[in-house]
């Protein structure tokens, strides 16, 4: 089960409790409540393990009794901040919520479902936790061919000095991957983006992604039409300096 949908509601299914907005607010922890939970994208825990957190006086506190999604992903904790509405939220917002959603399913009991934007009056998901589900699907997705990509094309190392100007480098551990290849310095410019990155490309073997063959030169990724070479810097060289 890959999909968003199933990794957001794997290990939540079996409760089917359905709780109303006023029943929520009624669950913040304070002297008298029935309990302590909270909300996120539709999906009700019991955090009461987590009172000096959540509980009155504690640092998340806000977070209790309602469901404060947006505040998840953009740390906004005054009232226009602590609400539901995730539509307008990034890539990196959204896979922040995702990983709050993996945080609360390990940590804490689910309770059930709170009726209104993300779930009916029947329990079933409503068209705004599909939207969000395929979002954050996407969010996967692009998350995973960017980590695929760093591994293809690694940063470069770079340093800058008023007396020697900037200097690129590569080696095999540059831009944080570990690898067996050092690569040689080249501008990468990405779909959509505007200016360009230095990056590490191999400069020999098949291209990324092939085996070796025959039908393959022998020049690593030195041919992916994104690159550029550096002006004024031997094409080989594992170091230019601008």
């Amino acid at each position: 089960c890959l999909g968003a949908a199933c990794l957001l509601r794997r290990g939540f299914e079996p409760r089917h409790r359905l709780l109303r907005a006023a029943e929520l607010r009624r669950h913040r922890g304070a002297p008298g409540d029935p309990g302590l939970y909270l909300a996120l994208l539709g999906r009700v825990f019991d955090v009461q393990r987590g009172r000096r957190h959540y509980g009155p006086g504690g640092a998340y506190s806000a977070l209790a009794g309602r469901d404060a999604t947006r505040a998840f992903a953009t740390g906004d904790f005054t009232e226009s901040g602590l609400v539901d509405d995730v539509s307008a939220l990034s890539p990196q917002e959204l896979l922040s919520i995702q990983g709050w959603l993996s945080f609360y399913r390990e940590h804490y009991e689910p309770v059930g479902k709170l009726v209104g934007r993300f779930y009916d009056e029947n329990g079933a998901p409503t068209e705004a936790l599909r939207e969000a589900e395929a979002a954050i699907e996407e969010a996967l997705k692009f998350q995973a061919e960017s980590e695929q990509r760093k591994q293809q094309f690694p940063p470069c190392n770079s340093e800058w000095s008023s007396a020697k100007g900037t200097r690129f480098w590569c080696s095999t551990q540059s831009g944080g991957v570990s690898r067996g290849w050092a690569g040689v310095p080249r501008k990468l410019y990405r779909p959509g983006s505007k200016g360009s990155g230095c990056v590490c490309v191999r400069s020999t073997g098949p291209p990324w992604g092939h085996p070796p063959s025959s039908q393959h030169t022998d020049r690593g990724d030195l041919d992916d039409p994104h690159l550029q070479e550096y002006e004024g810097c031997p094409p080989l060289a594992e170091q230019c300096v601008l």
